[in-house]
């Protein structure tokens, strides 16, 4: 270790001593005198900011007179507080950062053991230490923090605004002070006299403009550009002359302070002692522009599409189109026969472009306005756009029917009829209330979704009962045509348990749509929905023939078996024709398809034919309650549209109804009230809960489906005393509850007697294929059972003989159908392309 004496250790730090003691002095300078320069600072960003020219005379005099009395307090505060830094000081904190303080040991005498060589030994070897250490000592930093001095930071406030001067304002204008002193206009001739911007608007993303600083003759500024100017020195000695801002309320041209907008091209000159001249061209704000750019389409779930694009030079904002009704297009018949109450026109925003310029653009207009009375009516279409600066362009008035959700299921799409009049005027209202009421009278055939029927019954007699008012309230007219709405989309999307149902519900409404001319994609949309119905009807045949593990019964009559393969194309047939537009042929092969599937040798309703199991039987037994209960809904219906509180105690049902009365519902007794019925009823029930035969026991679907059959219970026992006290809308309400509740309970149970039967044909599908019967395991489309993961089979579908005979005889029909001239030409032309597809 290299030794060092005291001397040479104060030679090495004396650089981090100076730097140390310096920052000692800025440390009590900060401290003594930052509300000095903070207020310095603060007055020096006003008068950059030209605060003086705003401000009368008198004002600035007092003004500048309480700033110099503050600066005058700040001086003296300071030097009261301040506190010169010495030497020693310095050191002092130098030796304090150093570990065990080595300047101070260096300082120390050896008080004790002066003549002991060991002590002085020691003694030497510590100094040595400490000079060691003292050889790095390091410069320490000065703490400038004032947050406990200036709390609320106004230093650093007038910080701020002296960088905001700096930038934004100009620095010169601070030598305009000495021309509001007396004598001092001349000393401010050596500064500017004059000083303006322009300031385009910000839509256009241009920059502002220092006028001093442009140097042609020309200037080329947007319109809407704000001007603004500032004279300096003597009032009158510069004069403003334009021809830009076409103002009428001119200001005196030798005011100091000048303010225009540009809106047309001319001259703008300052004369006087530094003037300047210019010739203004002014880039005139084109008005933007809104083009539909193609037809409007409907897409399948009702939504319409519409094309449109729109530019502007600057860019466009926002933009909106106003759909309003046609009144004079439209088919002025039946409930639009009457004059419609007040039709409120649509206003819907344009969508923009999230990214990008909005110069130019194409967009997608997509809205679904299927719930409103424009819908699937001639309306006009008033497309309109607005750029930044309020200019507003519109399109012309393109006259359209406005799509909206087509409904292809009869009865669904006379309910939205029925809603649609209603809506129209509220003097439809009686119409459309006798309408409803024939369309409930004998529903068999046309609504297979009992709960529809249950709903569209109770929102009935709403309708009955405000129209019994002197004015039907617009309120309950609009509770009623929302309701209306949801029954006509249960009755047109369904919810059929039944695959069979959906089945024929996908092919009735494909029927109505060929019929109608639906769109393409209206098209798409029902071919896949009879695809999938065709696909969930055939696997719950093909399981259900697993489950029972027996031979499905012949069914009487002739009988047609068709692969996967064959019915696809057939599906891929009529598809082709209806996209081709020929719906003659289209309608035909759907006739044919249909008779297919009603021919094809399926299990459906065989083992209906046995009692089955405890389970099975339960599940009828709820069927036959399911009936009962909207057989006595119906009957309850039918006592309150004809005016009667119910039946009380012992009347007889009918009594006073003629031949409504006469059609006792399945286990209805001639001397049965509706309340004693209801009993009956929900006494089925609660034996079904005691009797331990409902499947799924301790299964998580069967605790459901007992949970449901207690929420039905609890609402026939409601339905029960509404009707023993006469109130039969309530009744309607807790039977419709009731029987969703049922239906919701059997479907539980469904499931869970599904699972049952599973686990319990996987034993038998062995024993199944062993059979000696060729058809044995087959299922509806002569698969084996066990193949459906495959398309098609290793096995012939029928046997050989039988092909060829079918076959021949299949090809001779054609043949001989072909050639009569009788029959329509497209009828002909379609059987001589099946000839030359098989």
């Amino acid at each position: 270790m290299e030794r060092l004496d005291a001397p040479e250790v104060l030679k090495r730090i004396e650089t981090p001593l100076r730097l140390t003691h310096a920052g000692l002095w800025a440390e009590r300078l900060a401290r003594a005198f930052w509300p000095l320069w903070s207020l310095s600072i603060a007055v020096l960003a006003a008068l950059a900011f030209g605060l003086q020219d705003h401000l009368p005379l008198d004002a600035f005099w007092y003004g500048t007179v309480s700033l110099a009395l503050g600066l005058v307090w700040a001086l003296v505060h300071g030097a009261r507080r301040f506190r010169r830094p010495t030497r020693a000081e310095a050191m002092a904190r130098l030796d304090a950062r150093l570990p065990g303080q080595p300047l101070a040991a260096l300082a120390d005498a050896q008080a004790l053991g002066l003549g002991d060589p060991a002590s002085q030994a020691v003694w030497a070897a510590h100094r040595a230490r400490m000079a060691a250490r003292a050889a790095g000592a390091r410069a320490v930093a000065p703490d400038l923090r004032l947050s406990d001095r200036d709390p609320y930071a106004l230093r650093y406030m007038a910080l701020t605004a002296l960088v905001m001067a700096v930038f934004f304002g100009s620095l010169w204008r601070v030598v305009t002070v000495a021309g509001l002193v007396p004598g001092g206009a001349e000393a401010a001739q050596s500064g500017p006299t004059w000083e303006g911007w322009v300031q385009p608007p910000a839509y256009t993303g241009k920059p502002a403009l220092y006028l001093a600083d442009q140097t042609g003759d020309t200037l080329r500024l947007p319109a809407g550009s704000r001007v603004q100017l500032r004279f300096y020195g003597e009032p009158g000695g510069l004069i403003l002359s334009e021809t830009v801002s076409a103002r009428t309320e001119v200001p005196p041209a030798s005011e100091m302070k000048q303010e225009f907008i540009v809106l047309q091209s001319g001259r703008l000159q300052i004369e006087g002692r530094g003037g300047r001249d210019w010739q203004v061209e002014v880039i005139p704000d084109g008005a933007p522009t809104v083009e539909v750019k193609a037809e409007i389409r409907r897409e399948a779930d009702g939504r319409f599409r519409q094309e449109f694009s729109a530019s502007d030079d600057y860019g466009v904002t926002k933009g909106q189109v106003v759909i309003r009704l046609d009144l004079a297009a439209v088919d002025r018949r039946f409930g639009l026969a009457t004059e419609p109450d007040a039709i409120p026109e649509m206003v819907l925003d344009l969508p923009m472009p999230v990214r990008g310029d909005r110069k130019k653009f194409t967009e997608l207009l997509v809205d679904d306005l299927s719930k409103t009375l424009l819908s699937n009516q001639p309306v006009t279409m008033s497309y309109s756009v607005t750029d930044a600066s309020g200019q507003v362009a519109e399109a012309p008035p393109l006259s359209v029917t406005l799509p909206g959700r087509r409904f292809f299921d009869p009865f669904a799409a006379a309910v939205v009829e029925m809603r649609r009049d209603l809506m129209w005027s509220l003097a439809n209202g009686p119409r459309v209330s006798q309408v409803l009421r024939a369309m409930v009278w004998k529903p068999e055939g046309l609504l297979r979704n009992a709960a529809a029927l249950t709903r569209l019954q109770a929102v009935m007699a709403r309708l009955d009962a405000g129209l019994a008012a002197p004015a039907l309230d617009p309120a309950l007219r609009d509770e009623v045509a929302e309701e209306l709405w949801q029954i006509a989309l249960m009755v047109e999307e369904g919810d059929l348990a039944s695959a069979r149902d959906r089945l024929r519900r996908a092919q009735d409404r494909l029927d109505e749509a060929i019929r109608n001319g639906a769109s393409p994609e209206e098209i798409q949309e029902l071919m896949d929905e009879m695809r999938q119905a065709l696909n969930d009807y055939m696997r719950e045949m093909a399981e259900e023939a697993e489950r029972n593990g027996e031979d499905p019964q012949q069914p009487s009559g002739p009988t047609i078996e068709m692969s996967q393969d064959q019915l696809q194309q057939m599906l891929d047939e009529l598809q082709r024709l209806m996209e081709e537009g020929k719906t003659a042929e289209a309608a035909e092969l759907m006739e044919q398809l249909r008779q297919f599937m009603e021919n094809m040798q399926l299990s459906e309703g065989q083992g209906g034919q046995g009692q089955g199991g405890p389970g099975q039987q339960a599940m009828r037994e709820l069927g036959d309650t399911l009936r009962g209960q909207q057989d006595l809904s119906d009957d309850a219906f039918r006592d309150l549209q004809d005016g009667q509180p119910g039946n009380p105690e012992g009347e007889q049902p009918g009594e006073g109804q003629g031949e409504q009365g006469q059609n006792p519902g399945e286990g209805q007794q001639p001397g049965d009230s509706l309340a004693e019925r209801q009993g009956d009823l929900r006494r089925q029930i609660e034996r079904l809960e005691r009797g331990g035969r409902l499947p799924g026991d301790g299964s998580e679907r069967g605790e459901a489906g007992r949970r449901q059959l207690d929420r039905s219970g609890e609402a026939m026992r409601e339905a029960e005393r509404a009707l023993r006290d006469g109130d039969l809308p309530g009744a309607l309400d807790r039977q419709a509850e009731a029987m969703e509740a049922l239906r919701e309970g059997m479907r539980e149970f469904g499931e869970a007697l599904a699972e049952e039967s599973r686990r319990e044909g996987e034993t038998r599908m062995g024993d199944a294929e062993g059979q000696d019967d060729p058809r044995a395991g087959r299922d509806p489309l002569g698969r084996q059972t066990g193949e459906g993961s495959r398309i098609g089979s290793d096995r012939n579908m029928v046997q050989e003989q039988d092909i060829r005979r079918r076959a021949e005889e299949l090809l001779d029909e054609i043949r001989r159908r072909s050639g009569e001239l009788t029959r329509p030409e497209g009828e002909r032309d379609y059987l001589k392309r099946l000839l030359e597809l098989f």
